[in-house]
């Protein structure tokens, strides 16, 4: 039953999959005796691990434990350009949960930390699947943060625009039916901030395929990059960890046989990338189950297109 918690999608009137850390009361939390830092204590905790006491961490925080916060973050893009501010919002988030966060890029991370459990931010296609490889094969409590997708934007008409509009407005002009004027105002005005492509792409695919196999909170893949509930999102991730910490709920309890099944199923309703194929199949194959390219189609089968999405 505890595997399946993060499986459900709650309407927004309904419990939600944790509370808020404030009210929990942080206060009943205890840091030493809870048994949930079994792995950073190996490194925190013996005396001849001194350069952990290097880390302004107090006596009572060296006995927390410690949850890895990784993002994707980078300026080239928009998809990845705001995560950093994000994963910020994270780690408030897992201080309030009493542990201890801390940050890394995927990129920059030392093999020798050992974190009891791992959140991570993705904001773009392959970002999904690289890191819920990474906790398939890992198996530590684990939660991912989707970073969002990009937020439509308005024409100086007042036309609603998004990424497919900016593609279309190249095609149109090249075809003479819209001149170099119009053509800038679209690319201009298409996409107003950060986050994914606004569309069905690979990114929002894996983002609604994550979410139906449960390793993100209920609404992460449809709640916009910048919208105010990312931020509470990103605040109650630190809650929701703790809770897979104290479950000791692993990626491999939650991503199984049937959670595959759930993101099939999504993923067709839903008219998604073909990308979700190859991604399912190796997220699969990190966590040893078997996945095979006959089970999509045998659920494509059965299951109907209902979503009229762009693109």
């Amino acid at each position: 039953m505890a595997s399946r918690i993060l499986l459900s999608k709650r309407p927004p009137h309904s419990q939600k999959f944790v509370p808020r850390a404030s009210a929990v009361g942080l206060r009943h939390y205890t840091s030493s005796s809870d048994g949930i830092n079994k792995y950073s204590s190996i490194i925190t905790q013996p005396k001849s691990q001194g350069a952990s006491q290097a880390m302004r961490l107090d006596d009572n925080d060296l006995k927390k434990a410690q949850v890895g916060i990784s993002s994707v973050w980078y300026e080239g893009n928009p998809c990845n350009m705001h995560l950093l501010d994000l994963s910020a919002k994270v780690k408030e988030g897992v201080q309030n949960a009493s542990l201890i966060g801390y940050r890394f890029n995927t990129v920059g991370v030392m093999g020798a930390q050992w974190y009891d459990g791992n959140i991570s931010l993705p904001g773009c296609d392959k970002n999904m699947p690289g890191v819920l490889i990474a906790m398939g094969r890992l198996n530590r409590p684990s939660l991912m943060v989707y970073g969002g997708t990009i937020r439509p934007g308005k024409s100086c008409a007042g036309d609603t625009l998004d990424i497919v509009s900016a593609f279309q407005a190249y095609g149109e002009f090249v075809a003479g039916s819209i001149n170099e004027e119009k053509r800038y105002e679209i690319i201009r005005n298409a996409c107003p901030g950060a986050g994914a492509c606004g569309g069905m792409y690979t990114a929002n695919t894996m983002a609604s395929a994550t979410e139906a196999m449960g390793m993100t909170l209920p609404y992460s893949s449809s709640t916009p990059a910048t919208h105010p509930d990312k931020i509470k999102e990103c605040l109650d991730a630190g809650t929701a960890i703790r809770t897979l910490l104290e479950r000791d709920i692993k990626p491999r309890d939650i991503m199984t046989r049937k959670a595959f099944e759930n993101a099939m199923v999504l993923t067709m309703v839903l008219g998604g990338s073909t990308n979700a194929v190859l991604h399912l199949l190796a997220i699969a194959r990190s966590v040893g189950v078997t996945l095979t390219i006959d089970d999509f189609q045998t659920v494509s089968d059965r299951i109907p297109f209902l979503a009229d999405l762009k693109p």
